[in-house]
């Protein structure tokens, strides 16, 4: 079965104002299936918005190929590509209130895609965007009103809507909670959950929390300095990690269980992350991997099957 989107050894590098080169992307290849979600973690700093940006359009990669229910998408955007794109791939982004332009009323905002994208009535416009607020929790009358007069929780709502109103059916979700409250998250992730389930979308979910990660997505991708680590079914990556990295992300999740957390396993991890300025040759994590050998300094590992429905790249993993 061809998947809804596959990313093939994609790469997205930014050269500074000295002339080095930052590998936010590092030759990444990933396949999301139609009507499922993918969790996508890793620390601050490991290329996911990156990733989540070039699936969307917004950053053009250095080299690599993205496939769309078996077509690859342009390499560089230009207007029509957008348009096109749009009706497919939409992003809700990290912080609700910076990409929700503090001039423009909800209702500009929501009928603002539908305007770009085919012109068509300003009260048919109007009408579906009521419509949105109504399904996302907030009510038409809402549509006079400026971002800056909602709650954090209802500007990311507003956002959800925003992106979905063109009808998409891969979406990108860079961690749409972290900028949140923590009572207003699970309202949040219950939201996206419905939607899901109602519209059929695919979501990439990009985030910090493994355990929400591990509560919506069928499966995950670890990322860390640009590069994929370990993949594999949710349940399967969170009760047996394989790769080093993937277990010390595990082991620092909180536990509300008192006994099991005193039962976890402690991993512990040493060193600094390598500057994205001055990537070494061997495996990323080496710097900070209680196991690494000699071979893990020198030669960087693959990305490869080691177990059913699992991969993962580590030299120490048979």
């Amino acid at each position: 079965m061809t998947p809804l989107l596959e990313i093939r050894a994609l790469h997205t590098h930014f050269r500074t104002a000295r002339g080095q080169t930052v590998r936010a992307v590092d030759g990444v290849s990933l396949a999301i299936a139609r009507d499922t979600v993918t969790g996508l973690v890793g620390e601050s700093g490991s290329g996911k918005s990156t990733l989540g940006k070039t699936l969307a359009g917004l950053l053009a990669p250095s080299a690599g190929e993205i496939l769309y229910a078996g077509r690859p998408l342009p390499r560089r955007h230009r207007p029509a590509d957008f348009r096109r794109q749009a009706r497919a791939i939409q992003m809700i982004f990290q912080d609700p209130y910076a990409s929700l332009n503090p001039r423009m009323t909800v209702g500009e905002i929501l009928c603002e895609p539908l305007r770009l994208q085919d012109g068509g009535a300003r009260r048919e416009h109007r009408e579906l965007a009521a419509h949105w607020l109504e399904r996302v929790g907030l009510a038409a009358g809402h549509m006079g009103r400026y971002p800056h007069e909602f709650s954090g929780g209802q500007r990311q709502r507003i956002g959800i809507a925003r992106a979905l109103i063109p009808g998409p059916e891969f979406v990108v979700c860079d961690e749409p909670i972290s900028a949140l409250d923590v009572s207003v998250q699970a309202q949040i992730v219950n939201l996206l959950e419905e939607l899901r389930a109602s519209l059929g979308l695919t979501l990439l979910f990009i985030a910090h929390d493994l355990a929400m990660v591990r509560h919506l997505s069928q499966r995950i991708a670890v990322m860390y300095l640009g590069r994929l680590v370990e993949e594999g079914p949710a349940e399967a990556l969170w009760s047996a990690p394989l790769h080093p990295y993937t277990q010390l992300l595990v082991a620092a999740n909180p536990e509300p269980d008192p006994r099991a957390a005193r039962a976890r396993a402690h991993v512990p991890a040493s060193g600094e992350p390598p500057s994205p300025l001055d990537a070494a040759p061997g495996c990323g994590f080496a710097t900070r991997c209680p196991l690494a050998t000699g071979r893990c300094h020198g030669e960087a590992p693959q990305l490869r099957p080691v177990a059913e429905g699992r991969l993962a790249a580590c030299h120490l993993i048979r």
